[in-house]
């Protein structure tokens, strides 16, 4: 009885080590493809450019008419009184590079301090704001870089207004099934200045002011949206990577 037990046990070990080699090789199947990185500023070279100079060619109006936001060399800011702006091309999951700046002279009224956002498919907000030092205060879910009143960031990580400061936001979009059931929710990573301040935080929904939200269905890609909320925030050097 004691042998049986024994080359059962022996049986076992050896069954259960097979069973984790298995879990661990090697993969021929898909080779990753070339991508340059970015340098000296530049976005790579799989990357889709939205901004880079001089114009706005790529972005429009939610009724398809030509932005009226003001373009200088390789900067554009939000124009007051103009609405938002959307990209002319739709994405799904999606990395994406984007450069801003709080005004240095802002005087409006509060929490209105440096106030936009970047709106994956134009329902996903990926908050701005001008939150250095907590000068200007903010609930937490609605300070830069905060998923808006989803997500608190981690950490702050703001430079002062004038300075330029970048959003390097991974999404994954969310999924619906054939009934128009949400399948798989959105997710967010994002680093701010180089700074971690998401870590593929999970969405409950469409980022919204008011107190709830749920998922309703959508395309599986929207144009990206700039908000304009009352504050003349600068941005440049927008590209896009999309991820399949």
């Amino acid at each position: 009885m004691k042998q049986i037990k024994l080359t059962i046990m022996v049986l076992m070990f050896f069954g259960s080590a097979v069973a984790q080699k298995k879990n661990n090789f090697e993969d021929w199947e898909r080779k990753p493809g070339l991508v340059n990185p970015a340098e000296n500023n530049r976005p790579p070279s799989d990357a889709i450019t939205l901004f880079e100079k001089n114009n706005l060619d790529n972005w429009q109006y939610s009724n398809g008419s030509k932005s009226k936001w003001k373009v200088s060399g390789n900067e554009f800011w939000v124009t007051l009184n103009e609405p938002d702006i959307y990209t002319k091309q739709s994405f799904g999951s999606c990395q994406l590079h984007v450069e801003w700046k709080i005004p240095d002279d802002e005087t409006h009224d509060n929490l209105n301090w440096g106030n936009s956002g970047i709106y994956f498919m134009g329902l996903y907000e990926v908050q701005i704001y001008d939150s250095y030092n907590n000068k200007h205060e903010i609930y937490y879910n609605g300070q830069a870089g905060s998923i808006y009143k989803q997500h608190s960031p981690l950490v702050n990580a703001s430079k002062p207004a004038g300075e330029w400061q970048s959003f390097d936001i991974i999404f994954t979009a969310p999924v619906f099934n054939e009934d128009k059931s949400l399948k798989s929710p959105a997710f967010f990573t994002v680093f701010q200045n180089g700074i971690i301040i998401q870590n593929h935080v999970q969405l409950i929904g469409p980022t919204v002011h008011t107190d709830f939200t749920e998922y309703q269905f959508h395309e599986s890609k929207l144009p990206l949206m700039i908000q304009s909320h009352g504050s003349k925030v600068s941005y440049r050097n927008i590209w896009i990577r999309e991820l399949n």
